[in-house]
């Protein structure tokens, strides 16, 4: 994957500590960029601080968000 990303966080207002790019040149966006947008978007983020679980459509009352 040759696409350039370096005006994302610019043109998003992110901070290079609100996301990080995968292995496979995907845009993963971390626990802290989840709980600084408050909400869920219930899309089964890898790191959704929420615990919602797309499986089910349900929230794990385990997390707190």
């Amino acid at each position: 994957m040759s696409e350039d990303l370096s005006g994302f966080s610019k043109r998003s207002n992110l901070n290079e500590d609100d996301y990080y790019l995968s292995e496979e040149g995907y845009i993963v966006f971390t626990e802290k960029y989840h709980l600084k947008r408050g909400y869920c978007c219930k899309s089964g983020c890898k790191h959704c601080p929420y615990g919602y679980d797309v499986k089910t459509g349900t929230f794990n009352q385990d997390k707190k968000g």
